[in-house]
């Protein structure tokens, strides 16, 4: 998949981790919406040295269902260390 797809990809897994996660996260839209490309990129990363998924197709489910794991994770590590510095 091109970086153009992963962008795409990580905007849209972004809105769906924030939509996912209960409660209130800081940060805005715009913010969740860059954690959520970085978790795409970490959830392809870990998929394919973990489990040893391909991620060359936009619509296969794996790269989906990878993308919004990794942009739940993201967006759980940002709320622990935002949420600390507020305390």
């Amino acid at each position: 998949m091109s970086f153009i797809g992963f962008l795409i990809l990580g905007l849209i897994a972004g809105a769906i981790a924030k939509a996912i996660l209960p409660g209130r996260q800081g940060g805005g839209w715009f913010l969740t919406l860059i954690l959520g490309v970085i978790g795409a990129f970490l959830g392809g990363w870990l998929g394919s040295l973990i489990f040893g998924v391909n991620l060359g197709d936009f619509f296969s489910i794996s790269t989906w269902l990878l993308a919004i794991v990794g942009s739940i994770i993201v967006l759980l590590i940002y709320g622990a260390v935002a949420g600390r510095r507020r305390a």
